[in-house]
């Protein structure tokens, strides 16, 4: 037989498989990171009918070349382009992850790690990051929980979504800061209430509370008062009265020089002059009493005991009937009511008035020695108005520690940071506010989060967001490189296998930026195949398949002569 005919068979047998590798590089033109294949030829072998001879300087004769005859062509080659990096497809899957670089994506079936640059993947049903093709978990580092960071160890599967990452466990707010201005113009200072100023806070199991302050202003320039009024829960029910609480530890109250205008004392008088003689109309506010008022009231008709004081009771004259009396108290006196006093309340009367001649008259403006339970004292510079520091922590310090374990064990002491305050003109409008955490919102506190979502950084690092606010390394994406990326097999389900010529997968993997490549999130790889080159391809194999089989019709034809010598 004819040596040419074989070599035409052995034509048709390569270019065949290269129409493979083109037409299976077509059909995968949109798989995911698909990376295209091409095929090189090289020579099958020679037959040699005659050696080289070299030349004979003895005879004069040259040398002669060998005499080959070629057998035909092999596949030499089948290469993978596997850097050649494909186009980038928007999903808009914050779980469709795209690769840079020469790095891989570490997956496992339970028992094998392989390789892939799809990142398609998805949460299953266990809470595991995996591929959405086949279910292979997508492998990576856990967090080491004594430092908080990730430990790079052998691979594992990453569980992002189990039962204790999907809640954040809530925390006791123990810092809180205060800032704004108090201007002294401000009416609301010298107001019954002061100045209201809430806070809010969590307790250690993630329960919302308000605590309410009086801030209020002191005879002396630049002094002014913080009072906790009471703390309510979220339903607005009172937990705490703060009325008998101390702000700080150690600090019962602040006794300060506070000029207090009792406008509700307009004036009191009784006629001697009538038998029995008469109790005439008293102005007092009785709706609008405090303790320090209450203080303030006994002491200004000679009384230094409040309770002494509210016990005063009177025998009047009944109006309906003169032979019957009525017992009344002090706080009726003072309501503008008219009573005939019976002899033996004169003295009474007389001693509460402060005064022999019957007659006392009072504009109720009094500087009185005011001792304000719970209270301490906020001090700020005349001259700056900057604050100055708080009386019973030292001028140093800012800060005031609202003692809350003492209420219950789920409540943390609170540090109120008043540096960032100041006293200034603000038109009378104190802007004074308070918010939980210190400048840079540490110990804040929080309530229990919920888990709202999941964010891939480009170093492969995943991260749980919660609706508290709070944020929680789950862990890390890893990845694999391989001195000879080519090399790999080819596993089908756009999966590779590390074979002896790609290098050994040492279990532990890389950081994807390591080698400069970084990881994307809602886009994927596209296949990295080029129609025009590979419809180019297909031209020039066909034309080379057509042309080998006509070695196989030429060679046929010489072989029918070559039988038609015997007719």
């Amino acid at each position: 037989m004819m040596r040419s005919m074989y070599s035409g068979v052995a034509g048709l047998k390569t270019h065949q498989t290269k129409m493979d590798v083109i037409g299976n590089n077509i059909a995968n033109v949109n798989t995911v990171a698909y990376k295209s294949q091409s095929v090189t030829f090289s020579e099958l072998m020679y037959q040699t009918t005659q050696a080289a001879s070299g030349a004979n300087a003895a005879s004069g004769t040259a040398g002669i070349n060998a005499r080959q005859i070629g057998l035909g062509v092999k596949t030499g080659a089948i290469n993978t382009a596997i850097d050649s990096q494909g186009a980038s497809q928007t999903t808009n899957n914050p779980f469709d992850i795209r690769i840079t670089g020469d790095a891989f994506f570490v997956v496992s079936d339970g028992s094998n790690n392989f390789f892939t640059r799809d990142g398609s993947f998805y949460v299953d049903g266990l809470g595991n990051l995996a591929m959405t093709s086949n279910g292979y978990n997508v492998m990576g580092w856990g967090v080491d929980e004594s430092t908080g960071d990730i430990k790079q160890d052998t691979v594992k599967a990453l569980r992002i979504m189990s039962a204790e990452n999907m809640t954040y466990e809530p925390e006791a707010t123990t810092k809180a800061t205060v800032s704004g201005i108090l201007d002294k113009n401000d009416t609301s200072l010298t107001s019954t209430s002061g100045k209201i100023m809430n806070l809010m806070f969590y307790d250690k199991l993630g329960y919302a509370y308000t605590a309410k302050f009086n801030v209020k202003n002191t005879d002396a320039d630049g002094t002014y008062t913080v009072q906790l009024a009471s703390i309510i829960d979220s339903e607005n029910n009172v937990v705490v009265d703060g009325s008998n609480r101390s702000l700080i530890d150690g600090v019962d109250s602040a006794e300060v020089d506070k000029t207090t205008t009792l406008s509700l004392v307009q004036g009191y008088s009784w006629d001697e002059t009538t038998t029995p003689p008469k109790l005439n109309s008293v102005e007092i506010d009785m709706g609008n009493m405090t303790n320090d008022k209450w203080e303030f009231l006994a002491k200004a008709y000679g009384f230094n005991n409040v309770d002494e004081f509210k016990s005063i009771k009177f025998s009047v004259q009944d109006p309906t009937d003169a032979s019957e009396t009525i017992e009344f108290g002090i706080e009726d006196y003072f309501k503008k009511k008219e009573f005939t006093l019976k002899d033996n309340s004169k003295s009474n009367a007389r001693v509460l008035a402060g005064a022999t001649n019957g007659n006392l008259q009072n504009d109720g403006v009094e500087a009185q020695k005011i001792n304000l339970k719970g209270a301490v004292l906020l001090h700020y510079d005349p001259a700056t108005g900057k604050f100055n520091g708080i009386a019973g922590k030292g001028a140093e310090k800012a800060n005031i520690n609202l003692i809350l374990s003492a209420v219950s064990e789920n409540f943390e002491d609170v540090s109120v940071d008043f540096s960032k305050t100041t006293m200034f003109n603000n038109s009378g409008v104190s802007t004074m506010t308070a918010s939980s955490g210190d400048n840079e919102k540490l110990g804040a506190g929080r309530k229990l989060g919920n888990m709202s979502g999941v964010t891939i950084q480009q170093d492969g690092r995943i991260y749980a967001s919660y609706d508290n606010g709070m944020s929680r390394l789950l862990g890390q994406i890893a990845a694999a490189t391989f001195a000879n990326a080519s090399g790999l097999m080819k596993e089908g389900d756009n999966l590779y296998a590390a074979s002896q010529n790609s290098g050994e997968f040492d279990g532990i993997g890389v950081e994807v930026t390591t080698g400069g490549g970084y990881m994307t999130t809602g886009v994927l790889e596209m296949s990295n195949v080029d129609l025009s080159a590979e419809f180019t391809e297909m031209i020039t194999t066909q034309r080379g398949f057509q042309a080998n089989s006509r070695i196989i019709t030429v060679s046929d034809t010489l072989l029918e002569e070559l039988v038609n010598l015997k007719r």
